[in-house]
């Protein structure tokens, strides 16, 4: 792998997070809105403090957060800030920072959404691989139609009719919440045990909501390469049906697979979030629920960004594994 391949790579990688960075930065000031001022408004409404004050707390706190200087070098000193990898101080939980936040909300986001996602993939690659393989049982293609069926059903109202009837009803699962109340976390089995049993509802809405799509993107692509030489080639000298299978079939049908499912994983996030919340789950999806119903604007802007840089990454990692999926592409 040439050197420069790896930096063109990574610039890639900063351009994107710049490009992210400035939307994010710009698109909210273009409203008339004052976050500061609609959050301490609603707290002064409370009884929290007099209206009187409210100007004064506003701008004590615009000064704070740099928001009183003028809008480029607010913007020099957010890019500075995202160089340094500080995203700020959240405002509806000063001084908690913005990157604190991310920490303790990012193992229940991946717990999720990463096994979901790779469950999700494997089986409807497989699935959809065996029913288009022609030599394949009719039971087995039989199994990939009731998940194609949920292709055009959102996992939040899969969520939501799981919780019903499985938790609500017939109360095999729990409703919600990442562990049992009254349980002090720690590292113990019975702990993980625990936690693995409050996310399997939200697991289950997640793999039904995309397994269907996997099942026929790869059936499509199973079809198309029977026809190539190399399968044709490989069946003439007399291989077996699962090496075919395994080596010339599968293997190359999963070179697009692979790229979909980088792609995928944005809209996965965007779905996880939701379900995040419905379960209140203390995920990164519950912690910008949160923050966009506080008007907490730092907060948003560090999940987004973390966010298109997870994304942007997991795009760069999957071009440099394709060689290890095919040694014939090369990396030019």
């Amino acid at each position: 792998m040439k050197l420069r391949l790896i930096l063109r790579r990574v610039a890639f990688l900063i351009m994107v997070v710049w490009a992210a960075s400035t939307i994010t930065f710009f698109i909210p000031r273009m409203s008339d809105r004052n976050p500061i001022r609609e959050r301490f408004a609603e707290l002064a409404r409370t009884g929290g403090f007099s209206a009187s004050d409210l100007e004064v707390i506003v701008a004590s706190y615009s000064k704070k957060f740099g928001l009183d200087k003028p809008l480029l070098e607010q913007y020099t000193d957010y890019i500075g800030s995202i160089a340094q990898f500080d995203l700020g101080v959240s405002l509806n939980k000063f001084p908690k920072t913005v990157t604190s936040i991310i920490y303790d909300s990012l193992p229940w986001t991946i717990s999720l959404l990463f096994v979901s996602a790779i469950l999700s993939f494997v089986i409807g690659n497989l699935l959809g691989a065996v029913a288009a393989w022609p030599r394949s049982p009719g039971w087995l293609r039989a199994v990939a139609t009731p998940f194609i069926m949920f292709t055009g059903v959102p996992p939040v109202l899969l969520a939501i009719f799981l919780l019903f009837f499985l938790a609500f009803k017939l109360k095999l699962f729990p409703l919600g919440q990442a562990y049992s109340t009254g349980i002090a976390p720690d590292w113990t089995f019975s702990f993980m045990l625990n936690v693995m049993w409050h996310q399997v509802l939200p697991a289950i809405s997640m793999i039904l909501g995309s397994v269907g799509g996997w099942v026929l993107s790869m059936r499509g692509m199973g079809i198309t390469i029977q026809g190539e030489d190399y399968v044709n080639f490989a069946e003439h000298k007399g291989l077996d049906g699962r090496t075919i299978f395994r080596n010339y079939y599968l293997r190359n049908a999963l070179l697009p697979q692979v790229t979909g499912f980088a792609l995928a994983l944005g809209s996965l996030i965007t779905s996880g979030s939701v379900v995040e919340s419905l379960y209140a789950l203390p995920g990164l999806g519950s912690k910008l629920g949160e923050a966009i119903r506080a008007n907490d604007f730092l907060v948003i802007y560090g999940i987004v960004l973390f966010i298109t840089m997870s994304v942007a990454t997991l795009m760069v990692l999957v071009e440099f594994l394709y060689p290890l999926l095919d040694p014939r592409i090369k990396q030019d």
